[in-house]
């Protein structure tokens, strides 16, 4: 890339395409096209198709996607599904009609099968069951990856894959209903902080272990592996460690300065096990994550009191 390269971010203003967008400008960049839900739908096809025809993007991040939390992910199965693909499908079909020399999909690391060996090795895709509860999700990522490959082998596109673990930032979704794990507890406490409350629940058991990264860090691997990675396949992007879901609610909760308890609602769901990235593909590839989870828990802390606190 150019520092004068058209740069298209699909899904600028989410977590993943803002801190894409932080990197790049960061690093010079200065060509971007953006352009807010409103003005594009993506899930057009009209629309995709005259946005593209019309800029003509050199290049594409396509971070965009219908995304949230195992209540959003299970209540709105056919919406996650047909969403994501037509999202997916719009803007890699136009990114290969007109001409996009480079296009990097960001998938999920929910593509993998539910018990599959851990960690999760890019080689074990379509080994097993999906978790059930973000199958639609997880179909729809798994489809862009073939995408990408499909238009890479039929018609030479340098269209490239990489599947993010858990993530967490700024500019992160903290809705009641609809956030992940860790933004949805950093709300949890912060709210029974301000209104004093004794207990503090937490679904399940407390016992999945999972893997938690920086948006921004995940940032700065894209922009690696769009320089450096030009392969079919996938890259999985995360930290190579991994916390209990017990552990990291005493980690926030130590954050926010909650001093209550924290209960575990054995009645409802853990979701899959374990979930830890394999990233010896990307470690080859020369690249490594550097923020901390307790430090990035702060930076994501600080973030939301400035964005969805009342003061």
């Amino acid at each position: 890339m150019n520092k004068d390269s058209k740069i298209y971010i699909a899904g600028h203003r989410g977590m993943v395409g803002s801190a894409i967008y932080r990197k790049l400008q960061a690093e010079g960049y200065t060509n971007f096209i953006l352009r807010r839900s409103e003005e594009v739908d993506l899930r057009d096809q009209q629309q995709v198709a005259a946005f593209f025809a019309q800029t003509k993007p050199d290049y594409v991040f396509l971070a965009a996607a219908k995304v949230g939390g195992i209540v959003a992910n299970n209540t709105y199965r056919a919406d996650f599904l047909y969403e994501n693909l037509q999202i997916q499908n719009n803007v890699i079909h136009n990114s290969y009609l007109n001409g996009v020399k480079k296009l990097m999909f960001l998938g999920s690391s929910c593509i993998y099968p539910k018990l599959a060996p851990q960690p999760l090795k890019e080689d074990y895709l379509l080994t097993g069951t999906l978790e059930p509860t973000n199958e639609p999700y997880a179909i729809a990522k798994i489809a862009g990856i073939k995408m990408c490959d499909a238009y890479r082998a039929q018609y030479g596109c340098n269209f490239i894959s990489v599947m993010p673990t858990n993530m967490y930032g700024y500019n992160d979704n903290y809705h009641p209903q609809n956030s992940h794990v860790l933004p949805a507890m950093i709300r949890r406490f912060h709210e029974a902080k301000e209104q004093n409350l004794p207990t503090v629940t937490i679904w399940g058991t407390g016992t999945p272990l999972r893997e938690f990264l920086f948006a921004d860090d995940l940032a700065e691997a894209c922009y690696y592996l769009m320089q450096n990675y030009d392969e079919p396949g996938l890259v999985n992007i995360g930290s190579g460690r991994e916390i209990s879901i017990k552990d990291l609610a005493l980690l926030i909760k130590k954050v926010v300065g909650y001093e209550g308890n924290i209960d575990f609602d054995t009645s409802k769901p853990d979701g899959t096990p374990r979930k830890l990235m394999d990233v010896t593909k990307l470690a080859e590839k020369g690249w490594k994550y550097s923020t901390q989870l307790e430090d990035g828990i702060r930076l994501a802390y600080e973030d939301f009191l400035i964005k969805h606190v009342e003061r």
